[in-house]
């Protein structure tokens, strides 16, 4: 039988050299990623961001195993709330971790790869520079911690190509379903890792394993541990197919072919030159052979999304992988050219990769992390002609990146609907409800509650439907955006309470409303907005 087919019989799988770790270096860099970050929301003049506001509001109505979403960034949020607490430094802090534990994996992936330590410095100073990791590491939300378990996986795959047959590259494949489990967990789109790791796999020498148990106990366990993700939808009807049909309609439908391709050149600039030559080195270099299964499951990972009109960052996680073998590859051809004597000339082009590196993580920094006050970074985007970074999901153009609007104006909507709040009559407002348009709307008042005073807020629409309308009937609810004609239809009586303007918000107009005597109580017209989103 081949031994391509049959790893058991497989003759020992010929082990890439294992260069000396540059560990502190790169220990050093993360520890100092992860400094920048609590620095930056200590003292940045941006607050918490309408995503953050949802999953800390899934984090205070966590159920396990009934939830629309993958549960752990809500495990996560409550964790977060009762260790750290809630301040900004404090909410973002895990996924300051993540990030600079994605360094480390960069640099450890380098060094699988036959990098040494100027290879491994370099993939860690991408990832920890890059605005692609910058952005998600200075955010709660499960993008960065969807890219560490990437990660992890394609490092598990690469040490089961290297560790050849035998109980090392068996425990490999269990951890790589740890691994693809703990992503399930996170975010749905670990499947694409899936669908593009037995592409991979089919491609590559690890072929042969799928005629044993153990990639087949990886998916197992990877199942299991990702179960709460997959009961959660049966038990609620797979909202996650709805989600996607609206995503489709109202965003997806916006990025074409070529759109994918160039948020790819928007996100990782120079670097995705180095990415490119990882790619290539992992499918193509004879040396690269026990790791073609990475570059072919990263390179089967990327056409799906692309064939699917997914958003350009959906791909994101394969970089780190990528970076790490084109940083191995700089390192080698250096090493090489000193080899033959050309020392000078390798020491010139090896700082200038790392120049390049650092000038486009310093142009890029403000698109990375949220240092400039709106005024000055709508005039940074509008100078560096960031028409991309300024556009919405929906394909209208604001003046600065839609992520730092959507950062800007809820404390002073909760603070608005407090006055509105403590203005009712002793009796209504013992009955009222806060009734918001959106998630965002509505985690905010949530967030500010206790600090305005207010009750919790609810809205039918997306994962908050799912929380359900309280207890309350909604005598009297004070309304977020919306218009007269629409509430009219649900209360007796309408009139407005004031409006809430801001000139860098997403939101930069919501009127308030207070509305009496409804036709039927928010118990009876809840099942009505099921699905709405």
């Amino acid at each position: 039988m081949s031994t391509v087919l049959d790893p058991s019989r497989a003759g020992p799988t010929p082990r890439p050299a294992r260069p000396t770790a540059a560990l502190g270096l790169v220990l050093l860099l993360a520890f100092a990623v992860v400094g920048a970050h609590a620095l930056t929301n200590l003292y940045s003049p941006y607050g918490v961001h309408r995503d953050e506001f949802l999953y800390l509001a899934m984090g205070r109505h966590l159920r396990l195993w009934a939830m629309d979403f993958p549960p752990m960034i809500a495990l996560l949020a409550e964790w977060t709330r009762g260790v750290l607490g809630s301040s900004l430094v404090a909410i973002r802090l895990p996924s300051a971790v993540a990030h600079a534990l994605l360094i480390f994996l960069a640099a450890l992936l380098a060094r699988e790869f036959g990098g040494g330590r100027f290879a491994q410095a370099l993939a860690a100073l991408a990832v920890a520079l890059d605005p692609l990791f910058l952005r998600a590491g200075n955010l709660f939300q499960p993008v960065v911690l969807d890219q560490l378990w990437w990660t992890v996986g394609l490092l598990l795959l690469a040490r089961v190509g290297r560790a050849g047959r035998g109980g090392a590259a068996r425990a490999y494949w269990l951890l790589f379903g740890v691994a693809c489990g703990l992503g399930l967990l996170t975010k749905f789109s670990i499947l694409f890792l899936g669908v593009g790791a037995l592409a991979g796999i089919l491609l590559s020498p690890l072929r042969g394993w799928l005629r044993t148990p153990w990639p087949w106990l990886a998916a197992a366990v990877a199942l299991a541990l990702g179960s709460p993700s997959i009961v959660g939808q049966v038990q609620l009807g797979f909202p996650v197919v709805q989600q996607m049909r609206d995503l489709r309609g109202s965003q997806l439908v916006h990025v074409g072919y070529a759109d994918f391709l160039l948020e790819q050149a928007v996100m990782l600039g120079p670097l995705l030159l180095l990415a490119l030559a990882g790619l290539v080195r992992l499918v193509a270099a004879p040396s690269m052979r026990p790791y073609r299964a990475v570059g072919w499951s990263c390179a089967a990972s990327f056409v799906v999304l692309w064939l699917l009109h997914g958003k350009g960052y959906y791909i994101g996680p394969i970089y780190p992988a990528l970076l790490g073998a084109g940083a191995a590859a700089v390192g080698l051809g250096l090493e090489a050219l000193r080899a033959r004597g050309f020392r000078r000339i390798a020491g010139g082009l090896g700082a200038l990769a790392v120049a390049v590196v650092l000038a486009f993580g310093v142009a890029a920094l403000p698109f990375g992390l949220p240092v400039l006050p709106p005024p000055t970074m709508a005039r940074y985007a509008a100078a560096a002609g960031a028409t991309r970074a300024v556009t919405t999901n929906r394909g209208t153009q604001l003046p600065l990146p839609e992520d730092y609007a959507d950062m800007l104006g809820w404390e002073e909507q909760a603070a608005a609907v407090a006055r509105v709040y403590s203005a009712l009559p002793p009796a209504d407002r013992a009955d009222a409800v806060v009734i918001a348009d959106n998630y965002g709307e509505a985690g905010a008042i949530d967030f500010y509650a206790r600090r305005y005073g207010l009750p919790g807020a609810i809205a039918p629409i997306g994962s908050y439907w799912f929380f359900g309308p309280g207890p309350k009937p909604g005598r009297v609810a004070i309304v977020m955006g919306s218009t007269r004609e629409e509430l009219l239809r649900y209360f007796r009586e309408v009139e407005p309470a004031g409006r809430v303007t801001s000139t860098w918000a997403v939101e930069r107009d919501v009127p308030l409303w207070i509305g009496r005597d409804p036709y039927r109580t928010l118990q009876q017209i809840w099942p009505e907005f099921a699905g709405r989103n």
